[in-house]
């Protein structure tokens, strides 16, 4: 972790606050959304190999173009790297080639808490029809964030991918942990949280950090998560008054502030409702989902085998043919565009 110097213990810095809202200046307002494309099903699929979909990926992103779409945030998965890691860094590498041409650039994500805890590489299971995301899997799973015998595996995986890309104008930012105490984790993956951190700024790249605010944003763990990081964001699926008073907890620490997750229609979490809040304390934003596809995610959060398609989707935007889930929305974005620039 530090380098020992004497008997003192040599840390690589968290960022400084004028540090941090100089790169707030420097890349401006990021308007993006949290991307997959609608062919896969997990972001194993999504990466291996013999899944990873350029055409497709082309094709969407220049979707994300025509709304005004800045950045993306993009999960990637410690097992497909563990296979295949130059094979893995070449996808990266085609997938940013792919963004920057829309002059989108991505904040890549490495770990994460969610849904299914033992992923498997190989072909993945096929969606449950009417069940939200069904298939997503934990990276790397629960079994090896608490055996710290697998670390030094998670560690060479980090390292190597921010090595390659910590100075790629293409990246944005490091989310270095998605959501973490998911899945009853609790505060057991807290000491992978601040491990990472730790491997991250011995590596040091020229993108800030950071981990999300996602549950209680009043408890020891998520106070850590402020501490670690350089810049601060935070997930908010909840109505409006929710959202505003997240950021004002927030704007307390003095940092520039990131949304990393939004879009729950169905409680008035909205693009109406969010995007003048967020432009209002100048805060970078992305919303969950592109095109609707094999997550299923345009369905509720308690979807279930047999339920009709929503009149209202939670999250997404696109339908797979490319037609907008609502024009008004597309409208609303492009004008956000063109005001922020």
């Amino acid at each position: 972790m530090g380098r020992e110097v004497g008997s003192e213990k040599v840390e690589a810095k968290r960022w400084t606050e004028p540090t941090a809202r100089d790169w707030h200046s420097r890349i401006g307002t990021l308007r993006g959304c949290n991307y997959i494309p609608r062919t896969a099903v997990n972001t194993i699929e999504m990466w291996q190999a013999d899944t990873f979909d350029e055409k497709t990926i082309d094709q969407e992103l220049a979707l994300a173009e025509t709304i005004g779409l800045n950045s993306l945030r993009v999960f990637v998965h410690y097992l497909v790297w563990d296979s295949d890691p130059d094979g893995l860094k070449k996808r990266i590498d085609k997938f940013l080639t792919i963004a920057s041409r829309r002059q989108i650039t991505t904040m890549l994500v490495l770990f994460d808490d969610c849904w299914n805890q033992e992923p498997k590489l190989g072909p993945q299971e096929p969606p449950i029809p009417g069940v939200h995301n069904s298939r997503w899997v934990a990276s790397p799973g629960r079994s090896r964030v608490l055996d710290r015998n697998t670390w030094k595996g998670l560690e060479k995986y980090g390292k190597d991918l921010i090595a390659t890309f910590g100075k790629d104008e293409r990246v944005v930012a490091w989310d270095l942990y998605n959501e973490p105490g998911n899945e009853g984790m609790g505060e057991k993956s807290l000491p992978l949280v601040e491990t990472a951190f730790q491997w991250a700024r011995e590596v040091g790249p020229s993108q800030p950090l950071t981990v999300g605010l996602w549950a209680n944003f009043h408890d020891a763990m998520h106070g850590r998560f402020v501490e670690l990081s350089d810049i601060l964001s935070f997930h908010a699926y909840d109505p409006p008054d929710g959202v505003r008073n997240k950021i004002e907890f927030l704007q307390k620490f003095n940092r520039p502030i990131l949304c990393t997750e939004f879009l729950r229609r169905q409680v008035g979490n909205t693009f109406a409702a969010l995007l003048p809040l967020f432009a209002e304390h100048q805060i970078g934003w992305y919303f969950w989902g592109l095109v609707a596809g094999k997550t299923q995610t345009y369905l509720d959060w308690s979807s279930k085998a047999g339920d009709p398609p929503p009149k209202v989707w939670q999250h997404d935007f696109f339908h797979p043919d490319g037609s907008p889930f609502d024009p008004a929305e597309v409208e609303l974005l492009r004008q956000w565009a063109e005001k922020q620039g």
